[in-house]
C-alpha cells in the first residue's frame, strides 16, 4: 500500500493527504481546489486501489450514485455522520457500492489543523477485514498512533454523535454556564452515545476509548471545532445559515442532529441531549433546552 488517492479537499482532506505523504505517494482530487500539491482529476484518482474518502457524510450517497464504480478498491471512509434524511448509517451507505471486507473506518481524536502540523495523536481504523485495516495502520506517519477495531457500528456511533455533543458544547460556552456545566455535558453525552451504541450493537468499550470519550472530549470543549463554533453562533443569536455561511465549511452535527432525533423517535431511544440540539437547530430558545434539561427526571 505505498500509492493512495484522496478524495476531497476540504482542511481534512488536505491533512490526511499531508500525513500519508510521510509513507506514500499521494494524489488528491477535488471539484474546486485544483492549485493543491498532487492533484489529479477524478478519473485518475479512481484508478488508484487505495482510496481515502472525506466527503461530507450527508453528500456521500449522492456522490457514490453519480461518481463510483467499484474496481477493487481498499477504501478509508475518513468522515463522520448519519444521514439525516433516511438515519443511515455511513457503512450502511458505503455498503450498497462496495464489499464490507474492502471498507475501513478512521475514528478518533483528530483536529486537522494538528495533523498537519505533524503533532501526535493516537486513532483507530475500523473493519470488519483486520488485514485490510492492518494495512491502513502501517501507512500512517510516526507521529499517528493507530489501532485496530472490528467494531464499525460503534466507532460509527461515537464518530458521529460526538458533533452533535460538540454543539451542545459550543453553546455551554457561549452561555457562560460554567465548567461544571460544561463537565456534566460531555459527561452526559458519552451516556447517550454508549446508550445508542448498545442499541445497535455496538461493544461498550469503544465508547471509553479513543473513538468514543477520546474524539467527544476533544471535539465538544474546543473553538477548533466547526461544530464547537456552530453551537457558540446559536448562543449568540445568529441564525443557522448565518452561520454557516461564516463558517465556510460543512458541520456534520447539524445534519446528525436530524438523523439522532429520527432514530430516537422511531426506535424509542432516550436521547436527550441530542433532541435538545436538534430543537434548538429548528429554533427553539438554548435557555429554554438548557430548563427542559435540569427539569427533566428521566435519567
Amino acid at each position: 500500500m505505498n500509492k493512495i488517492a484522496v478524495i476531497g479537499a476540504g482542511k481534512w482532506g488536505q491533512a490526511l493527504a499531508s500525513a500519508f505523504r510521510h509513507k506514500c505517494n499521494v494524489v488528491i482530487t477535488s471539484r474546486t481546489k485544483r492549485d493543491i500539491e498532487g492533484f489529479v482529476s477524478l478519473d485518475e484518482a479512481l484508478e488508484y486501489e487505495n482510496i481515502v474518502m472525506t466527503i461530507p457524510a450527508q453528500a456521500v450517497r449522492e456522490w457514490l450514485h453519480k461518481h463510483y464504480g467499484f474496481k477493487n478498491h481498499n477504501i478509508l471512509v475518513a468522515s463522520k455522520g448519519i444521514e439525516a434524511s433516511t438515519g443511515a448509517f455511513l457503512n450502511e451507505i458505503y455498503e450498497e457500492f462496495v464489499p464490507k471486507s474492502n471498507l475501513t473506518y478512521l475514528s478518533g481524536p483528530s483536529f486537522a489543523k494538528e495533523v498537519l502540523l505533524g503533532l501526535p495523536t493516537a486513532l483507530v481504523l475500523n473493519s470488519h477485514n483486520r488485514m485490510v485495516a492492518t494495512g491502513w495502520s502501517e501507512v500512517f506517519p510516526d507521529f499517528i498512533k493507530t489501532y485496530v477495531s472490528t467494531d464499525v457500528i460503534g466507532a460509527e456511533i461515537g464518530g458521529a454523535y460526538k458533533n452533535v455533543i460538540a454543539i451542545a458544547g459550543g453553546i455551554c460556552e457561549g452561555l457562560k454556564l460554567g465548567e461544571n456545566a460544561r463537565a456534566s455535558l460531555i459527561s452526559r453525552g458519552l451516556v447517550e452515545m454508549a446508550r445508542l451504541g448498545r442499541e445497535f450493537g455496538a461493544k461498550e468499550e469503544t465508547f471509553l476509548s479513543l473513538s468514543g470519550a477520546g474524539d467527544l472530549f476533544l471535539t465538544a470543549s474546543s473553538k477548533l471545532s466547526r461544530n464547537f463554533r456552530v453551537g457558540l453562533g446559536l448562543a449568540e443569536g445568529k441564525t443557522l445559515d448565518e452561520i454557516l455561511k461564516e463558517l465556510g465549511e460543512v458541520a456534520e452535527g447539524v445534519g446528525t442532529a436530524k438523523a439522532l432525533h429520527t432514530i430516537s423517535k422511531t426506535n424509542d431511544i432516550y436521547l436527550p441531549i441530542a433532541n435538545e440540539v436538534y430543537e434548538i437547530l429548528e429554533g427553539k430558545d438554548p435557555m429554554e433546552s438548557l430548563k427542559d434539561l435540569l427539569n427533566n427526571r428521566r435519567r
